[in-house]
């Protein structure tokens, strides 16, 4: 199994990139999201990787960070979804955007995707809320909610919020929907638990 492929970025379009490793050229099929990140052409990347092997095909996809290819895991882990409606919807929203939607229940944001019907967003919703994790919650550095950074006093909230029974999610969620999000962590834990008992 290939975990990761780590050489020069030798071609790069829409969908697919090219990495040279040791004389051999991997196509790699990616999201909107990894192309985005991938550097010029000549520069060095990693990308972790998922080989599909099926009767027909054979493909190697890659992914910028080991959330987006945990991620597509989970979602190739629900029936009906494969590998290309997998890369879709994660090309259509960030793993963060996404992780929020299965856990909040948004089925309305998640039909957004390409090819994401109204009861496939139900299905993923149903059997990936219990999988989503608070490291799915946080990744993507930008958009995340209330500053729930690794070591701040939100994910401190969460861990504790979990320690008591919580699902990573709904303790993420209730700890996101804190505004202004006070500085110490055990405010933030009764705010929180304060919103989930309403």
């Amino acid at each position: 199994m290939l975990a990761h492929v780590h050489g020069v970025l030798t071609d790069k379009e829409e969908g697919a990139l090219v990495i040279e490793c040791g004389g051999v050229g991997y196509q790699l099929t990616v999201s909107s999201a990894t192309l985005a990140q991938a550097p010029a052409a000549g520069e060095m990347m990693k990308c972790y990787t998922y080989l599909s092997v099926r009767e027909d095909a054979v493909e190697l996809f890659g992914f910028a960070t080991r959330e987006e290819k945990r991620m597509f895991l989970k979602l190739t882990g629900v029936s009906g979804i494969g590998p290309k409606s997998a890369l879709g919807v994660l090309s259509a929203m960030s793993v963060h955007d996404l992780s929020l939607a299965i856990a909040t229940g948004d089925a309305q944001a998640l039909a957004r995707a390409p090819g994401i019907g109204k009861k496939t967003a139900q299905r993923l919703i149903l059997e990936l809320k219990d999988k989503v994790d608070n490291a799915d919650l946080i990744a993507g550095g930008a958009p995340v909610p209330a500053a729930m950074v690794s070591g701040s006093a939100a994910d401190e909230a969460v861990e504790a919020l979990m320690a008591l029974g919580y699902q990573a999610s709904e303790a993420a969620r209730a700890v996101a929907a804190i505004s202004p999000l006070p500085e110490k962590s055990d405010e933030i834990i009764r705010l929180a638990l304060k919103g989930m008992i309403k």
